[in-house]
């Protein structure tokens, strides 16, 4: 993950400059050298060098010898591969694998509740309303089937409003109902 992370803020500090940018855009069409990037940009040629470097470090621009000066270019085939590397699935899961992907829910579920665990109140904003039926949901055992008393008893210890928690918790689908008065279960 660390070399993930540190391979993508490299990308980017490589391209987190418009005179680098320009470059990339000019070695885009076709090479140059240091002298001829300079005048077009009107920088100094030891400016273009640095940027120069800090793109080849990147893997985004190569140089080859011509006559007495480097002529550099774009390397696409290269920056295709680190493109698709880099913002694979799998890699941008990773730059997030040190996150606490519950903590909005934690956060919501503790600002809601009281210290025996029950519901202060129900809220009303959707978001924060399905962390507090995520919390929720939990009381009820996966696979089992309960009859609407034995909800209502269960949802009773987190809330006096438990037809609103029971018809929630079954229109966000983390509750399956059958029938009118049936069986509620959690999948």
């Amino acid at each position: 993950m660390a070399d993930t992370n540190t391979e993508l803020v490299d990308f980017f500090k490589a391209l987190a400059d418009a005179n680098r940018l320009k470059i990339v855009g000019l070695l885009a069409q076709q090479p140059y050298s240091v002298e001829e990037l300079a005048a077009l940009l009107a920088l100094k040629p030891s400016t273009v060098s640095h940027h120069l470097a800090r793109l080849t470090e990147a893997g985004l621009v190569n140089a080859r010898a011509e006559s007495y000066y480097n002529v550099y270019q774009l390397d696409e085939k290269a920056l295709e591969a680190k493109s698709r590397s880099l913002f694979s699935q799998e890699n941008l899961k990773a730059t997030v694998s040190d996150v606490d992907l519950d903590a909005y829910d934690a956060k919501v579920v503790a600002d809601y509740t009281r210290k025996d665990g029950s519901l202060k109140t129900i809220p009303a904003q959707r978001k924060k309303l399905e962390a507090v039926l995520r919390y929720v949901v939990k009381a009820f055992k996966v696979g089992k089937r309960y009859n609407e008393k034995q909800v209502n008893e269960i949802l009773s210890g987190y809330h006096e409003d438990t037809a609103s928690l029971r018809r929630e918790l079954v229109g966000s689908g983390l509750m399956k109902r059958e029938g009118g008065a049936g069986e509620y279960w959690r999948e």
